[in-house]
């Protein structure tokens, strides 16, 4: 069984989402789908696309809830995709912060990490612009010795 995890940025141009989807699929048809477990956080962008490309593929999703209000702190427009994604996962894992803030975000980043065998980054390489981004997820996930796929096109640069 191959337990893949994701971090990424959350809002990116078409053609870089177009090249982070082809890129991260090609990744996740390495492993077996009936074998493949995906780890995400469900958060727009990069974590969803993620979590539709595993079930697309016929793996399984599961979800890491940063704290019990979550659904309230994503943007509006995307909350019927956290939902959708949500019910469909074989597991939801709530961590116990009842309120989101840059340390819910970060301890669910690292239980994510912690379940995962490897780590998909759909990164940049720059630090990260606030305690808890992609780069401090990255970081954590190195410091666990998990390998780390850092998906982004050459020369791209994110806004």
């Amino acid at each position: 069984m191959a337990v893949v995890g994701i971090t990424g940025h959350r809002v990116l141009s078409p053609p870089i989402t177009e090249y982070t989807t082809a890129e991260t699929l090609r990744l996740l048809r390495r492993h077996p789908s009936g074998d493949l477990v995906g780890v995400s956080c469900l958060a727009e962008g990069t974590d969803s696309t993620f979590a539709d490309l595993i079930l697309t593929i016929g793996g399984s999703l599961v979800a890491v809830v940063p704290a019990r209000n979550y659904r309230d702190f994503l943007p509006a427009e995307h909350r019927p995709e956290y939902d959708r994604l949500r019910d469909a996962a074989i597991r939801v894992r709530t961590l116990e912060p009842a309120e989101v803030d840059l340390e819910a975000l970060m301890a669910a980043s690292r239980a994510m990490v912690d379940e995962s065998d490897e780590l998909i980054a759909v990164w940049d390489g720059r630090p990260a612009r606030d305690y808890a981004g992609t780069g401090d997820v990255v970081a954590y996930a190195r410091s666990r010795n998990k390998p780390v796929h850092v998906v982004w096109p050459q020369g791209a640069v994110r806004d």
